[in-house]
């Protein structure tokens, strides 16, 4: 049973990391939304992705999550008339950032609920713990 227990709580932190890997990469998607290139025509942020992979975890034989890659979205940059712009090429377009908020938000309720669910079973699975040793003391 210890053995159970103690692969559900490998996997759940498997889980936990990556996620927070995810957590960091939407954010960073986030926070640059609106990073345009510093100089006329420059490229601006480009946003990232994770991939995710299963890796069987020797010790306990329970599947794990880890990173795969990070990686970069290739979809086209969005083009605005911002003749003004300090990034603005010389017909007034600047390249804005392929990053979609409403995509990007999507994301981030996932993750949070993915890492809640995790965390979820860590508690659970502590609480299991304290119980079997409360009976083994009896």
């Amino acid at each position: 049973m210890l053995d159970a227990l103690s692969a559900s709580l490998t996997v759940a932190s498997s889980g936990l990391e990556a996620q927070s890997t995810r957590m960091r990469i939407v954010s960073e998607n986030l926070a640059n939304a609106t990073s345009t290139g510093r100089t006329a025509g420059a490229d601006p942020y480009q946003r990232k992705t994770i991939t995710f992979d299963a890796a069987m975890d020797r010790a306990s034989g329970a599947q794990l999550a880890k990173v795969k890659e990070i990686g970069v979205d290739t979809t086209p940059y969005r083009v605005e008339y911002d003749p003004g712009h300090p990034a603005a090429d010389k017909a007034g377009y600047v390249k804005m950032p392929n990053v979609n908020m409403m995509i990007e938000m999507a994301d981030m309720r996932e993750v949070n609920r993915s890492y809640e669910a995790n965390l979820q079973v860590v508690k659970q699975v502590r609480s299991m713990l304290g119980m079997t040793i409360d009976l083994l003391r009896s």
